[in-house]
C-alpha cells in the first residue's frame, strides 16, 4: 500500500483498488458541484452506445465544476507550482459500465497549455486552454473563465458541513471513482482514480455569466449546491474497454 494521504481510507469505495500502481498524483481543492437536470433522450445521443447512462431517480444530470489543482504530476517526478498548479473548470455527466459508475467529460478547461497536450494525448478528454481567474471576494470564491466566446462567470460561498445518506443525490454526484473517455479512433477507455470519501459542505453560488450549457437541453438546476475545500487524488493510467463511433466533445 502506498503512504499517499488519498489511501488513508479505501474502505468507502465501491470496488476494490486497481491491483496496478498508481501513476499520476493531485490535489484539488475549493470545488463546487452545480447540478441541471437535462434531457435522458438527448443525452443518450451524444454518448457513446457501449456506456450506459446513470440517471438518479429516473432523471439525467449534467453538472459544472469549478476547482483548482496543485502538484500535478507524474509520480516520482516533482511539481513545480508554475507548471503543476492551475486552475480547472469541467462540465460533466455520469455514466456506467460493468458496475463501474464514473464520470463523462463533455469540456475541461485550464490554462496550462502543456496539460492540455498530456491530457488529450495520454486520458483522451477534451481539455481546452482558457483564459482563468480565481480569486476571494468575501467569504466566497470568484471564478472566471474564458474560452472561444465561451464564459463562465460565478461566485461560490461555502456554507454548513453535512453529511448524506447512501443513496442521496449528493453521494450519487460525487463519489464516483473513475471516469470514461473516447480516443480519436473510437477506443473507449477508463480510467481509476482514487481519493478518500468526500467532506460536503452545502454551498450558495451566484451566477453571472454562464454560456457553457448553451445547445443543451437542462431544466432546473438542482438545489443542492455543494462545496469541498480539498482532497488528495491519485490516478492510475487507462484500460481499454471497448470502441465506439458516438460521442460529444473535441478529441
Amino acid at each position: 500500500m502506498s503512504s499517499h494521504p488519498a489511501f488513508e481510507q479505501t474502505d468507502h469505495r465501491p470496488w476494490p483498488l486497481p491491483t496496478s500502481r498508481w501513476k499520476w498524483r493531485q490535489q484539488w481543492n475549493d470545488l463546487a458541484f452545480i447540478h441541471w437536470e437535462v434531457d435522458a433522450q438527448w443525452l443518450r445521443s451524444v454518448i457513446p452506445p457501449d456506456l450506459d447512462l446513470d440517471l438518479h431517480d429516473g432523471k439525467a444530470w449534467i453538472g459544472i465544476v469549478p476547482f483548482t489543482m496543485e502538484g500535478v504530476t507524474r509520480r516520482g517526478f516533482p511539481a513545480p507550482r508554475f507548471m503543476c498548479d492551475f486552475p480547472e473548470l469541467n462540465v460533466r455527466t455520469y455514466v456506467t459500465k460493468d458496475d463501474k459508475p464514473g464520470v463523462w467529460f463533455f469540456s475541461l478547461d485550464i490554462t496550462n497549455r502543456f496539460a492540455v497536450w498530456v491530457a488529450r494525448t495520454f486520458f483522451h478528454l477534451p481539455y481546452f486552454s482558457a483564459e482563468m481567474e480565481v480569486s476571494e471576494e468575501g467569504d466566497g470564491i470568484r471564478y472566471r473563465s474564458s474560452r472561444d466566446g465561451t464564459l463562465f462567470d460565478a461566485t461560490y460561498i461555502p456554507g454548513e458541513a453535512r453529511a448524506f445518506e447512501s443513496g442521496s443525490f449528493e453521494i450519487w454526484a460525487t463519489e464516483r471513482y473513475c471516469l470514461y473517455s473516447k480516443s480519436n479512433s473510437g477506443v473507449l477507455y477508463r480510467g481509476e482514480v482514487h481519493h478518500k470519501q468526500w467532506s460536503l459542505q452545502l454551498a450558495k453560488f451566484e451566477i453571472r455569466s454562464n454560456s457553457l450549457l448553451e445547445g443543451i437541453p437542462v431544466g432546473a438546476m438542482h438545489p443542492s449546491i455543494l462545496f469541498s475545500k480539498s482532497i488528495d487524488v491519485v490516478v492510475y493510467d487507462l484500460e481499454k474497454i471497448g470502441s465506439s463511433e458516438t460521442a460529444w466533445g473535441a478529441e
